[in-house]
């Protein structure tokens, strides 16, 4: 299982979304914990790391993946035309 590290952007966007969004949105992250790549994950051009978004609705969460310690680094969750 991977622990997961949120950047100040996603914590503050969970921090001011309705309830059921963030709810969601955490529910997808915890997919994420068991299986880091999962079958609607793609890769994001245009950043020097690996990074990956996944869809939730009309949003995106971006994320990185350290298998060597074990953890996930979510680097921005927004809707799909202001997350990228």
């Amino acid at each position: 299982m991977f622990d997961v590290k949120y950047s100040k952007q996603s914590q503050k966007f969970l921090n001011k979304t309705d309830k059921i969004l963030a709810k969601r949105l955490l529910q997808k992250i915890e997919i994420l914990q068991e299986e880091p790549i999962i079958h609607d994950t793609k890769t994001v051009e245009g950043y020097k790391e690996k990074i990956y978004r996944v869809r939730v609705g009309n949003y995106r969460i971006l994320y990185e993946v350290d298998y060597k310690n074990k953890l996930i680094g979510v680097v921005k969750i927004d809707k799909r035309p202001r997350v990228y």
